[in-house]
């Protein structure tokens, strides 16, 4: 009986520490690139520590799967059994020991209550797709690509958008062809270098005006390289194939919210700066601005 409750004590602390760990994890995920990352091979410092991470993580599994193989399985429904009256124990110790069973079972209850519904849904989305042969009697109609329009939609679509925003100067340096590029300039807060790829938004770089036009040329300063990784999770987020007029329209309206870069507070902690630097994040929603660690 002492070997029994040594092995469950064992195997409860293994997934207590499993669990902190997979924490662990997704707060470094959810942090992304930190200040303690340095400028030089931030990216190979980020991949390393999370590597590490997971490599911990596997151990850990392995050695909860061991623990627990060597458990007696019970006869019946396990649960709590008399364990349930140290609730009404007046003993600290014994008290906390009751806590800690109840949320281990909660845990587990959970993950068995997740995966189970990750595999209906992955079951439900099932990714292959079936193709027609070419011998079939009807010929649909091909619907015309966005990538291939004619110069004048596209020149009409960026001149609206200059009429919309008022305070957004844009102008060609290449002019008006099938896949122009545009500079959208925000007052004297920043430019962005705009490449399309007919009527979608194909590529953003945002620098300083002091800088140069080059699309393939990041900026020098860090805010804007910033600002440059959030226009491109919006371009995706923005994607929309069956109207890309519309996205292409919402994404400007967002990084037409950049125009306070310099000038509002965080929303969530007040402050204008955080590490150095000012709430480089929009939210695709509502615009309010957000430091990279607060949204």
């Amino acid at each position: 009986m002492d070997r029994d409750l040594e092995q469950l004590h064992t195997a409860l602390n293994s997934i207590k520490v499993l669990r902190s760990n997979v924490g662990q994890v997704f707060e470094t995920v959810s942090s992304g690139l930190r200040a303690d990352h340095g400028e030089e091979g931030k990216e190979n410092k980020f991949m390393l520590e999370l590597q590490e991470l997971l490599t911990t993580v596997n151990n850990n599994l392995r050695d909860v799967e061991t623990s627990v193989s060597s458990l007696t399985p019970p006869p019946g429904p396990f649960n709590l059994a008399n364990t349930t009256y140290l609730s009404q124990e007046t003993t600290q110790e014994r008290q906390a020991l009751y806590g800690q069973l109840v949320n281990s079972y909660k845990w587990t209850d959970k993950i068995r209550e997740y995966s189970t519904l990750a595999g209906n849904i992955l079951a439900t989305n099932s990714v292959n797709k079936t193709y027609k042969t070419f011998s079939t009697t009807k010929r649909r109609k091909t619907q015309t690509s966005n990538h291939n329009v004619a110069p004048d939609v596209i020149e009409n679509l960026i001149t609206g958008i200059d009429r919309l925003f008022p305070d957004v100067t844009i102008t060609a340096p290449r002019p008006f062809a099938p896949n122009p590029i545009i500079q959208a300039s925000l007052g004297r807060v920043l430019k962005a270098i705009i490449a399309f790829k007919g009527l979608m938004i194909e590529w953003v770089v945002v620098k300083a005006h002091s800088e140069s036009n080059d699309l393939w040329t990041e900026s020098r300063y860090k805010v804007f390289r910033k600002v440059t990784e959030n226009c491109h999770a919006a371009m995706c987020h923005f994607h929309s194939p069956t109207m890309p007029e519309l996205a292409v329209r919402s994404f400007m309206h967002w990084f037409h919210s950049y125009n306070t870069l310099f000038s509002s507070p965080c929303k969530r902690c007040a402050n204008h700066l955080h590490n150095n630097l000012p709430p480089t994040w929009r939210d695709l929603r509502t615009l309010e601005p957000y430091h990279e660690e607060c949204k």
